[in-house]
C-alpha cells in the first residue's frame, strides 16, 4: 500500500483472511517485460526490438525514481545496514563454493592458504559494504529486474516481488536493472544508461551533484556485492529447493562478478583467486558454459 500511495503500479489486496494465511491479490497477467527486454539485446542497433527495449528502460527508470521518492520511513522498511550486507555475501562462500563446488573456505583445520582466502574476501567485504553505506540511502527494492516488472494492459509497468523492499543504496536497483541476472546489455549500453540515470536523479531527489566516476564506483561495487549474493542463492536455490533452472544462470552472474572485480584495485585479489582456485572447479559443472562469453547473443 505504502508504494500504491505514490502512483506505483502494485497488485491491489482484494481480500485478506489472516486466521488461514489467504490474500488474494489483483491479477496483473502473465506479461512479464524480461522478453521484450532480452529481444532488445540481442537485436541489431536501430533495430524496432532494440529501439522498444531501450524504451522500456526508460519506462522502468521513471518508475525506479517512484521507488526512490517514497520516505524511507524507518518502521515500514528495514535498513540494509551492515549486518544484512555482511550475511548476504556469506551465502556464497557457504553454498557456492562449498555446497555446489564441494570447495573448502577456513575449514576448522586451517591452512594458511585457507586463512588468506578468508581474510581476503573479509577485507573485500568490508570494502563493499563501506560503499553501500556511504551512498546516499533510499527505499530500495532489492530484486528490481525483468522478471519482476509486468507489462499491464494499459503499457504501464507493474511491480511484483517487492516485499523485502528495505532502505539502502541509490544505486543497488539500478545495478539490479541494467546488470540482471537474466540477461545482459553492452557494457557501453550499461554505462550510458547509469549516467543518465545518475542526471535524472540530481534532477529529481534533492542530494546534489554526484561525480560521475563515484557514482559508477559506488555503481559497479555495489553490483559486485549483489552479484556475490546471487551466486550463493542461486546455489541454494537449487540444492536446498530444487529449483536447479537456476544453475543455467550462473555463467552470467560469474560474468558480471568477474568483470567488475578484475576492474578495481581492492578487488583484485577476488578476481586472481576465483580464476585460480574457483574456475578449474566450474568446467566439471553440467550447468557450465565460459562465463567471459555469458550473456552475448548466439553467432
Amino acid at each position: 500500500m505504502r508504494f500504491q500511495r505514490h502512483a506505483i503500479n502494485t497488485p491491489k489486496i482484494l481480500a485478506v483472511d489472516f486466521a488461514r494465511g489467504f490474500l488474494l491479490l489483483q491479477d496483473f497477467g502473465h506479461q512479464l517485460l524480461h522478453p521484450e527486454l532480452l529481444a532488445g539485446s540481442l537485436a541489431k542497433p536501430q533495430s524496432p526490438e532494440r529501439i522498444m527495449a531501450a524504451n522500456y528502460y526508460q519506462q522502468a527508470e521513471s518508475l525506479l525514481l517512484d521507488i526512490q521518492a517514497v520516505t524511507p520511513t524507518a518502521e515500514v522498511f528495514p535498513a540494509y545496514d551492515q549486518q544484512r550486507l555482511q550475511s548476504e555475501m556469506d551465502l556464497f562462500s557457504e553454498w557456492f563454493v562449498k555446497r555446489l563446488l564441494g570447495i573448502e573456505i577456513g575449514a576448522q583445520v586451517e591452512t594458511e592458504i585457507d586463512c588468506g582466502q578468508r581474510s581476503m574476501l573479509d577485507q573485500l567485504y568490508a570494502v563493499l559494504i563501506d560503499s553501500a553505506l556511504q551512498q546516499p540511502q533510499v527505499v530500495v527494492h532489492r530484486d528490481y529486474h525483468s522478471r519482476n516488472l509486468m507489462l499491464l494492459e494499459d503499457g504501464s509497468l507493474g511491480v511484483i516481488d517487492f516485499q523485502d523492499a528495505v532502505i539502502g543504496p541509490v544505486t543497488y536497483d539500478l545495478v539490479s536493472l541494467l546488470k540482471d541476472c537474466y540477461l545482459r546489455l553492452p557494457t557501453e549500453q550499461v554505462v550510458e544508461r547509469a549516467l543518465g540515470f545518475k542526471q535524472r536523479l540530481e534532477q529529481s531527489a534533492d542530494m546534489g551533484q554526484i561525480d560521475d566516476q563515484q557514482f559508477l564506483r559506488w555503481f559497479d561495487l555495489i553490483g559486485l556485492q549483489r552479484h556475490i549474493k546471487v551466486l550463493g542463492i542461486f546455489a541454494r536455490l537449487s540444492l536446498r529447493d530444487g529449483k536447479h533452472g537456476y544453475l543455467d544462470d550462473l555463467p552470467l552472474v560469474i560474468r558480471y562478478t568477474l568483470e567488475t572485480a578484475r576492474s578495481y584495485e581492492q578487488s583484485q585479489p577476488f578476481y586472481h583467486w576465483f580464476v585460480e582456485h574457483i574456475e578449474p572447479k566450474l568446467a566439471s559443472q553440467p550447468w557450465y558454459r565460459d562465463w567471459r562469453s555469458a550473456g552475448d547473443p548466439v553467432k
